[in-house]
C-alpha cells in the first residue's frame, strides 16, 4: 500500500509514496547497524559538529520546512516555523552538553577505581506522530546521535514529505548513510523491525493501542522501550487565580496545533467560585479565534490532520452531550472543504461523558466543575492518563503541596505544560513510560557500564 501526503486543507493529493517490502527493510537495518558500528568511534566533537550544522540547516531553510509541516498536516503556518525553531534548539543543545552527559561518573566503592561509563546501545527504532512531525523526530534523533546511536526512523503514514525531508537534512549536513533512516514501511512491519537482531532498542511516541503492541513486542525480544503515549492534562484554576492571564494561558495551551498535542490542557478543573467567570472568559476568548488557511499567518486554527480524527473526535463531543455535558460554543463540523473542527468549549462535564475519561485529540475544551480543592485533586487524578498537570493560584506554597499528590510526569504551576531540552519529559501509568530530553532522556538509550579497577 503508498504513502499518502493528502493536503488536510483542500483533501487534495500531494504525493504518493511505494512502502518497502521486507528484504529491503532488513538491507537498511544492516547498513544502519554497520554505520552505527563506525559512529560510536568518533569523538564527541564530530557528532557536535553534525548537530550543530543541522541546527544551521534549520534556521536557513525555516520556511521551506514549515510550509512542508503545514502542507501535510494542517499546522498553521506560524506555529509550524516556531516549531522547525525549537528543532534546531534541541540540536544546539545536545552538541553542548552531550559530552558532558556521557562523562565517566567516579563512584567511591571498595576498589581502587571505580566509575559508571556511558556507551551507546546501537540502532535505536523511532515510531514517531504526525502532530508534530519535525519535532518528535528531533527531540530522539539529536541526543541518540550524539550518544552515538543510529537511529531508524519510522514516521506516520500521513507525513512522508517531512520524513523525506529530515533524512535529507541529516546527510546534508554530512551524518554518513544509515545513521539516520526513514523507513517507508507498513505498520504490520514494525513488528519485523523490532525483532531484527539490527535493532537494539524502540522509542515511540503515539496512541495507548500502538503503545502496548510496541512495549509486548519489545519485551518479548528483551529490547529497551521508552514509551510517550496519550495525556488528558488536567488544568487546575483555583479561586485566586489571576483570571486574565489563566484564561489566556487556557486557550494557548488547548488550542496550540489545533488541539492536537498529547499535552494540551484537556480537561480544566474550576473550583466554584471562579467557575462562572472562567468559562465566560474562556468562551469569549475561543470566538474570537480566527479559522481558515494554515498558510495565513493570521489563521489560529487550522484543519485537524485528517477527516478520520475530526469524526472521531465530534462523536465524542456528540455523545458527551447526550449525557449531560453542556456545549458552550462550536462543537460542530465546519461545512467547508478540509478537516476542520470548530474551537468548542463543553462545561459541566461529569463522570457519565466520554469527554471526561477520554483524551479529546482535537480544539474542544472541557470545563468539570469541582466543589472544592480537594475534590479538584481528586478529579485530577481520576484518569488513566499521566502526562502532564498544571496549577493556577497566586499560593505557591498551597500550589506547591498540591503537585505534590498529581499523579503525572510534570507539573507546571501558573505556566503552559511544554517540553524543554534541559527537563526530563514523559509520563505515567497509560501515558507511558520512561523520559525524553535532559541528561535523563540521553541515558535511555545508552549502557549504563560498571567499571571496577582494584589496587
Amino acid at each position: 500500500m503508498p504513502f499518502m501526503s493528502l493536503n488536510p486543507t483542500t483533501d487534495q493529493v500531494i504525493q504518493t509514496y511505494a512502502s518497502w517490502d521486507a528484504v529491503r527493510l532488513e538491507q537498511a537495518l544492516q547498513k544502519a547497524h554497520s554505520a552505527q558500528h563506525l559512529w560510536a568511534q568518533t569523538s564527541f566533537s564530530q557528532r557536535a559538529e553534525v548537530l550543530r550544522d543541522v541546527a544551521v540547516q534549520l534556521l536557513a531553510q525555516r520556511d521551506r520546512y514549515a510550509k512542508l509541516i503545514t502542507q501535510e498536516m494542517g499546522k498553521p503556518l506560524r506555529e509550524a516555523r516556531a516549531e522547525v525553531e525549537k528543532c534546531a534548539g534541541v540540536c544546539d543543545y545536545y552538541a553542548q552538553h552531550g559530552e558532558g552527559f556521557m562523562c565517566n561518573e567516579p563512584v567511591a566503592s571498595d576498589a581502587g577505581k571505580s566509575y559508571v561509563a556511558h556507551y551507546p546501545l546501537g540502532v535505536v527504532l523511532a515510531v514517531m506522530p504526525w502532530n508534530f512531525p519535525f519535532w518528535q523526530v528531533f527531540r530522539a534523533a539529536a541526543p541518540a546521535l550524539m550518544a552515538g546511536n543510529a537511529l531508524a526512523l519510522k514516521h506516520a503514514p500521513n507525513v512522508p514529505q517531512c520524513a523525506r525531508a529530515i533524512e535529507a537534512i541529516f546527510h546534508d549536513c554530512g551524518l554518513s548513510e544509515g545513521l539516520l533512516t526513514n523507513l517507508m514501511i507498513e505498520v504490520e512491519q514494525v513488528t519485523d523491525a523490532i525483532a531484527s537482531s539490527h535493532i537494539h532498542a524502540i522509542t515511540l511516541t503515539g496512541s495507548e493501542a500502538a503503545g502496548r503492541k510496541v512495549a509486548a513486542c519489545a519485551g518479548q525480544h528483551l529490547k529497551k522501550c521508552v514509551l510517550e503515549l496519550g495525556g488528558s492534562d488536567p488544568f487546575v484554576v483555583l479561586h485566586d487565580a489571576d483570571m486574565e492571564h489563566t484564561v489566556n494561558m487556557a486557550v494557548a495551551s488547548r488550542f496550540l496545533n489545533c488541539g492536537q498535542s498529547c499535552i494540551a490542557a484537556k480537561r480544566f478543573i474550576v473550583v466554584p467560585q471562579i467557575a462562572d467567570e472562567f468559562v465566560h472568559r474562556l468562551k469569549a476568548k475561543v470566538e474570537a479565534l480566527k479559522l481558515g488557511d494554515p498558510s495565513d499567518d493570521a489563521t489560529q486554527i487550522g484543519p485537524m490532520a485528517r477527516s478520520d480524527l475530526r469524526d472521531e473526535l465530534h462523536r465524542q463531543v456528540s455523545d458527551s452531550i447526550a449525557h449531560g455535558a453542556v456545549a458552550v460554543t462550536g462543537c460542530n463540523p465546519v461545512m467547508r472543504a478540509g478537516s476542520f473542527y470548530q474551537p468548542s468549549i463543553l462545561d459541566c462535564v461529569t463522570a457519565n461523558t466520554r469527554a471526561y475519561h477520554e483524551e479529546l485529540f482535537g480544539p474542544v475544551a472541557t470545563v468539570i466543575r469541582a466543589a472544592n480543592e480537594e475534590e479538584a485533586l481528586r478529579i485530577a487524578n481520576d484518569t488513566r492518563f499521566g502526562l502532564g498537570s498544571s496549577i493556577w493560584t497566586k499560593d505557591m506554597a498551597r500550589a506547591e503541596q498540591m503537585a505534590a499528590y498529581i499523579r503525572a510526569g510534570c507539573t507546571f504551576i501558573n505556566g503552559m505544560v511544554k517540553s524543554d531540552p534541559r527537563l526530563p519529559f514523559g509520563g505515567m501509568k497509560n501515558s507511558g513510560y520512561g523520559r525524553e530530553l535532559s541528561k535523563l532522556g540521553m541515558h535511555e538509550f545508552v549502557n549504563m557500564k560498571t567499571v571496577w579497577i582494584g589496587f
